[in-house]
């Protein structure tokens, strides 16, 4: 199992120190920076940033999101920057959420397994640098009728073959994601509750395309604190479980809720969602069951995440990306090495 390391979003104050951890974790040789995109920063931009001062980790967009860019302009951008990075890029697509794809992008949010299977086609068929053509339900290239013709990407990716990742939270998009994808970027995902989740949908879609779960790259992201008090810590996590649980989304498409709800919280989660939408976040925060936040992090001693590793990579985790905690540079760079040092203490380095 290799390590991989997510930045999160840009522009929350932790710009300089964000840097200095993507450095630290190319020097303790994690596999992959990872950079998010909501309505503030761009992925883009910042992982051109990271690359240019780092030698050796992949950078990898977590996510770019699916209404923002046409497929057209998303394998221009994963070209360039596979060939600035010298073949470090990973390209991670996820299609947001219903308030920010209608809310900030104007895309309605309709279809979204459909959408997403024609703008993977449409990517792939791209940066193969063959003549692009396409006739589908949401695009159709080149536009009839008019003065457009089949053109092709003029840059050379360094490699043929870029990764390709779909973030993933449902069964039918899991599935979807096993059958089209290279790889599937999780969120909250509980080692003990997995192999239901989401190991046993992708390898359904694995199946449906002819393959195994050979060489596919599950690929959660899971927040990493330091410690000797267990409870303290979780606490918190308590505020960023119950934004994802209780405010993420709409109160009948929060797909974060649905998956506590999958794993057992139902009743806490839609307490933490009433609160939440009620605006009394503190009362949010404060439902959150501790046992869902130990679950969905790695908390505490060497030993301790040592051995939630070894349950991560039982449960066919093939990248585990750390969200290394702390309030200043110093703990977040302790967090950094301590997940090494956990990895090689629990034989998977």
């Amino acid at each position: 199992m290799q390590l991989g390391i997510n930045l999160g979003y840009w522009g929350a104050g932790m710009d300089a120190d964000n840097l200095a951890v993507a450095k630290e974790a190319d020097k303790l040789g994690y596999a992959v920076c990872w950079a998010a995109e909501a309505y503030g920063s761009d992925a883009a931009t910042v992982l051109s940033w990271v690359a240019a001062q780092t030698e050796r980790i992949d950078i990898g967009s977590a996510i770019f999101q699916i209404p923002a860019r046409q497929p057209a302009m998303t394998a221009m951008t994963a070209a360039t920057l596979d060939s600035l990075s010298g073949g470090r890029f990973r390209l991670g697509l996820g299609v947001s959420g219903p308030q920010v794809s209608e809310g900030w992008y104007g895309v309605k949010f309709d279809k979204p397994l459909a959408r997403t299977r024609e703008y993977v086609e449409i990517v792939r068929k791209a940066m193969t640098r063959e003549r692009l053509s396409y006739e589908g339900e949401h695009w159709t290239l080149p536009l009839p009728d008019g003065p457009g013709k089949p053109i092709k990407l003029t840059v050379h990716p360094q490699r043929e073959h870029i990764p390709l990742y779909v973030a993933a939270i449902g069964p039918k998009n899991l599935e979807q994601t096993g059958e089209i994808a290279d790889g599937a970027l999780l969120i909250f995902p509980s080692a003990e509750h997995l192999e239901e989740t989401a190991i046993r949908h992708l390898r359904a879609g694995r199946e449906k395309a002819g393959k195994t779960m050979e060489g596919f790259d599950v690929v959660p992201t899971v927040p990493l604190a330091v410690g000797d008090d267990v409870s303290a810590l979780a606490d918190m996590f308590r505020p960023y479980t119950a934004l994802y649980v209780g405010g993420m989304g709409s109160r009948k498409q929060n797909f974060y809720n649905q998956l506590a709800g999958r794993m057992g919280y139902e009743k806490e989660a839609a307490e933490i969602q009433d609160k939440y939408l009620s605006g009394d976040k503190d009362g949010a925060a404060a439902a959150v069951p501790r046992e869902l936040i130990d679950s969905t992090t790695l908390l505490g001693s060497v030993d301790r995440i040592a051995e939630r590793m070894q349950a991560y990579a039982a449960a066919g985790v093939t990248t585990l990306t750390l969200a290394p905690a702390g309030f200043t540079l110093d703990e977040r760079i302790t967090a950094l090495r301590t997940g090494t040092q956990a990895l090689e203490r629990a034989g998977l380095a």
